[in-house]
C-alpha cells in the first residue's frame, strides 16, 4: 500500500506492525506518532469490526509506548483526515509545557526536526518495546 505523499514528506517510517505502518512526525517538540492502517478505506468506522479492534489494539500499544518513553501529561488520539484522506490515526503525547498546549498540535509554524540519531533511538526503543509486548501475550 502506498503511503500518502504528505505523510511521506512529514514523517519518518518507524515500524511495520501487523495492521498498520507506524510513523513519527518530524517535529520533536511533541511526541507525535501516526498509525496508517493497511487498507484502502478512508473511514475507520467503515472497516469490519474485527479490523477496527485490531487497529485499536495497535493504538493502545503505541499509546503505552509513548506513556512509558515520553511521560506525557495527556494523550491525544485523533483520526481526522481533512487534509490527508488516507486513513491514519494521530497518537500524540502532550505535556503542559509543550509550545502548543493546550491547542491542537497541527497548523503551527514552530517545529523542530529530529536528528537521525534521535529517530534511530526511537526506532530501536519501539522495536524493543514491541518485542517485549509480543512476548507477554
Amino acid at each position: 500500500m502506498k503511503l500518502d505523499d504528505r505523510l511521506q514528506a512529514d514523517c519518518h517510517l518507524l515500524y511495520e506492525i501487523e495492521e498498520s505502518t507506524l510513523l513519527l512526525m518530524n517535529n520533536s517538540l511533541v511526541s507525535w506518532f501516526i498509525l496508517v492502517p493497511h487498507c484502502d478505506e478512508i473511514e475507520l468506522t467503515n472497516l469490519p469490526f474485527d479490523q477496527q479492534t485490531a487497529i485499536l489494539k495497535e493504538i493502545n500499544l503505541v499509546s503505552r509506548f509513548i506513556q512509558q518513553s515520553f511521560l506525557p501529561d495527556k494523550m491525544n488520539i485523533a483520526a481526522l483526515g481533512n487534509v490527508v484522506s488516507q486513513l491514519h490515526v494521530h497518537i500524540i503525547g502532550r505535556k503542559h509545557n509543550d509550545p502548543y498546549w493546550p491547542a491542537p498540535v497541527w497548523g503551527h509554524s514552530q517545529t523542530q526536526t529530529y536528528s537521525d540519531e534521535e529517530v534511530n533511538t526511537i526506532k530501536k526503543n519501539f522495536k524493543s518495546f514491541y518485542a517485549a509486548e509480543r512476548s507477554e501475550t
